[in-house]
């Protein structure tokens, strides 16, 4: 059976029924319970213009219906075969029915430029990726997932290009990298200064009142004599050292000399521990510190205030790559207020900052690290004021000099580490997890600040989840 023979069937038939009615030989009866039933098609054919495919039926057919013989077309080469060729882009349907009336086929065609070889082109292009590629009324329908959020755009253009100007190409594709990082950073900072102090003071008085009365030294060592009523001493004892003393007779001499001897150490620890979590692209920053007032002067004496930020500050612009690999630019901060290098305005101190910031731009892989700023630093001072050329002698010249002696020691390291995260459903660990405040009885008679309970299953973190903070436990 030819597709003539079918599609002249086809038009015969209402010419055959309306013979018949006015013969009065048909009569035509349906049950009362009977109901219409669309056919819907049951899959879809995508083709491109100029090719065809061979669809096998499961059962014989007697007529075939294609909805827009411009857009696709058949060809039967027996009851239970026929081609179907696409000649120009568009959609239409095909349906193909036996003797009795019942559907054997019913599909869509979708017929565009280059349908076939588009998937073709992107497997070979981007295997890693699953893209599917639909055309639908003059357009291309990219559906599936890339490996980064930079093969969305590159298949984009692929398939623009392959297909034609004259073909849309719209993209719903999905990247299967997460597009949020969250960056820990942890700086740590150690300092320990030294400052010694050594001074040496003499003076000397004739035992006889109105006599002779020297001093030596570099300093106020304290009082010797009381005018001409008798001998007093006392020491100068320092706030700031520790002074030894001793006053006696000597050669017929009052003598008293002291010893200042300072020294100062201290140790100063800092460690900061942010996280920030930013879309691609995006630029996150926080501040964990405060803002101190600055006076500034203004026309006619006025006064305005200005406020200067401190404290540990972060900031990052994340961009998520191929692989996996994070592109990040990053900027640490850590400062504080210092006495050194203040400055006196309008009877108002205003403190001086000490900062230690750092900005780079590095591309690394999701949980992996790297030190951004690694400072170690070391200054020595020594100060020696003395009297000239006295200063200078052997065992003596320690009553005509002083020494300050000053050291610092500063080490700072910044490690910074990114992950790419995805949000979580649930509950996630608190700090107050695990805290009850407690009863009047507990805190009177216990002395208890706070009450511990256990912590219930649903804090811990998801496996979806960055790694959690160390952070305060009870």
């Amino acid at each position: 059976m030819t597709s003539s023979n079918i599609r002249r069937q086809a038009r015969m038939g209402p010419a055959l029924a309306a013979l018949a009615i006015s013969l009065g030989t048909i009569t035509v009866a349906a049950p009362s319970t009977a109901s219409a039933q669309a056919a819907r098609p049951s899959e879809t054919l995508n083709l491109s213009q100029s090719t065809g495919t061979l669809v096998r039926l499961s059962s014989p057919m007697s007529d075939v219906f294609v909805a827009n013989e411009a857009i696709a077309d058949i060809q039967v080469r027996s009851s239970t075969q026929l081609y179907v060729f696409g000649k120009s882009s568009g959609e239409t349907t095909i349906y193909a029915t036996d003797k009795a009336g019942r559907t054997v086929y019913a599909a869509n065609v979708r017929v565009g430029t280059n349908v076939g070889s588009v998937g073709e082109m992107l497997r070979l292009a981007m295997p890693e990726a699953s893209i599917q590629a639909t055309p639908m009324n003059n357009l291309m329908l990219l559906t599936g997932t890339v490996a980064s959020p930079d093969d969305v755009s590159e298949a984009q253009r692929l398939v623009q290009a392959y297909v034609g100007a004259t073909t849309q190409v719209v993209s719903r594709l999905r990247s299967a990298t997460p597009l949020q990082v969250t960056l820990r950073v942890k700086i740590a900072e150690v300092s320990r200064s030294l400052v010694r102090q050594i001074g040496v003071n003499l003076i000397g008085q004739d035992a006889n009142p109105g006599g002779t009365f020297f001093g030596i030294g570099r300093g106020s060592p304290g009082e010797l004599g009381a005018g001409q009523t008798g001998v007093g001493r006392s020491f100068n004892l320092s706030s700031a050292a520790t002074t030894l003393g001793l006053a006696g007779k000597l050669f017929g001499m009052d003598l008293l000399g002291t010893l200042d001897l300072a020294e100062s150490d201290g140790l100063v620890t800092t460690l900061a521990e942010p996280t920030l979590t930013a879309l691609s692209g995006e630029t996150a920053s926080f501040l964990a510190g405060g803002e101190y007032p600055i006076p500034v002067a203004q026309e006619q004496g006025a006064i305005s205030i200005e406020y200067k930020s401190y404290g540990v500050g972060l900031a990052f612009t994340p961009i998520v790559l191929a692989d996996g690999r994070i592109s990040m630019r990053v900027r640490p901060e850590v400062s504080e207020l210092s006495s050194e290098g203040s400055v006196q305005m309008n009877g108002t101190t205003v403190p001086a900052l000490i900062t230690r910031r750092a900005e780079t731009t590095v591309e690394l892989g999701s949980g992996q690290s790297f030190m951004i700023a690694g400072l170690m630093r070391n200054s020595n001072n020594n100060n020696v004021d003395k009297a000239p050329f006295l200063g200078d002698l052997p065992i003596i010249g320690a009553l005509f000099r002083s020494t300050n002696y000053k050291r610092s020691e500063t080490e700072l390291v910044i490690i910074v580490t990114p992950y790419l995260v995805r949000p979580v459903s649930g509950q996630l660990p608190l700090p107050t997890d695990g805290f009850r405040a407690p009863n009047i009885g507990e805190t009177v008679f216990g002395g208890h600040t706070y009450k511990r309970r256990p912590l219930s299953a649903t804090t811990v973190a998801p496996s979806g989840a960055a790694p959690a903070s160390p952070g305060f436990k009870l």
